[in-house]
């Protein structure tokens, strides 16, 4: 058993000192849902404390626990999964003990977390099969459902910043199960019950089939962070605080959201990002790498509209207008009238502006006002004049 703080930073050295440790890019503690039919098929993970890029003390320790209970942490490998055991937690005590006092609030977090799981009444009915320790070494393609879930959680979070994770392969890992509110229920589960669920007026009342749970069944946002409906944002989407997500057409897709106040009320697609100050209007939509981008992620500028209606598939820069119904794609031919060009080469000097440009070009361009020529259809882009502002009484 450890008393002093001091002793247990000597312990930690000692630990990262040896040739078998490496430090983690991502580690915590999961519950895990296991299906009803098929108890080795792992439904969700769910992550009291998210470590990403930090706490490696705590890393070393619960590293250290396992190897003295006469488990092998391979850090050679990409990630690794681990059962709990009564052993590991005593042996986290030991090392946690000079924080144990003051483990409260938003202090020592993973110290509170093996308290909590040690005092865990008998009467929930939970093993040790219900929680996993779970390292991510590499961002290597996710080998597990619980590592994939940790990489999310890092992005809904904010730990890790949006487009910064590999999720290749996420789809095929996760399993399509049914969500009556936070539980997930095997379909194959709810197909060999049906007909007793439904005869005794049991039959779950089913909020969603996918793959992915909603955001808010894991996140707590910030204070000023509105969602006016659950079903409106994916979780692993991450939403800076000030964020207001309207009912309707709005959503938020997984590795996509928003990097300051922002007001939602249309489609962010995975993989899009949207900058502070900016509106995204009501039915507006800004693709994804599947869905006409040419594969390149789509970044929206700060203080930057997109009318109701509108649609872009390329990045449009800072105080940018897109009117209702334009639609801006990589290759979308958009004329300029001399003027024009003039004002905005003089807003953006280190850009090149022509009288004919595609969408593609604007990347990085600021202060435009792209419209369509009500006459001939033309998409015309001309210097913005208007200042984007969001209501700071809403945000």
């Amino acid at each position: 058993m450890l008393e002093t703080q001091e002793e247990f930073k000597a312990k930690v050295a000692d630990i990262q000192s040896q040739s078998w440790y490496k430090n983690p890019i991502g580690f915590g503690i999961a519950r895990v849902d296991r299906g009803q039919l098929n108890s080795d098929k792992i439904l969700q993970a769910t992550y009291p404390v998210v470590n990403w890029n930090e706490n490696f003390g705590s890393a070393a320790v619960f590293m250290d626990a396992f190897k003295e209970a006469g488990v092998t942490v391979d850090t050679s490998k990409s990630e690794v999964v681990l059962d709990i055991t009564d052993d590991f937690v005593a042996n986290c005590i030991k090392s946690f003990n000079p924080y144990i006092e003051e483990a409260n609030g938003e202090a020592h977090k993973n110290v509170q977390l093996i308290l909590n799981l040690s005092a865990l009444p008998r009467e929930l009915g939970l093993s040790a099969d219900d929680f996993k320790v779970v390292f991510v070494f590499e961002d290597a393609n996710a080998l597990s459902v619980e590592a994939a879930y940790l990489k999310l959680n890092a992005l809904s979070t904010g730990k890790a910043p949006l487009r910064s994770l590999n999720l290749n392969g996420i789809f095929g890992l996760l399993h399509n199960v049914a969500w009556e509110g936070n539980n997930p229920i095997e379909l194959d589960w709810l197909r060999a019950n049906e007909l007793t669920l439904k005869l005794t007026g049991k039959y779950p009342n089913i909020d969603a089939v996918d793959k992915f749970p909603r955001f808010l069944q894991h996140v707590i946002p910030a204070d000023n962070t509105r969602i006016l409906d659950t079903a409106k944002v994916r979780f692993g989407a991450q939403l800076a605080a000030g964020t207001t997500v309207m009912p309707g057409a709005a959503y938020i897709n997984f590795n996509a959201g928003t990097e300051g106040s922002v007001m939602v009320e249309g489609r962010i697609s995975s993989s899009a990002v949207v900058g502070a100050g900016s509106d995204v209007g009501g039915g507006a939509s800004i693709l994804g790498v599947l869905s006409g981008t040419d594969g390149v992620p789509v970044s929206i500028g700060e203080n930057t509209l997109l009318g109701a209606n509108s649609c872009t598939g390329t990045a449009i820069g800072d105080s940018c207008i897109l009117d209702a119904g334009v639609t801006i794609l990589p290759g979308t031919k958009i004329t300029l009238s001399e003027k024009a060009v003039s004002a905005i080469a003089e807003a953006n000097p280190e850009k090149e502006i022509k009288v004919l440009m595609r969408g593609m070009d604007f990347q990085g361009v600021n202060g435009v006002h792209f419209r369509q020529n009500s006459v001939n259809g033309q998409v015309i882009a001309m210097r913005s004049t208007r200042e984007v502002k969001l209501n700071a009484d809403l945000h």
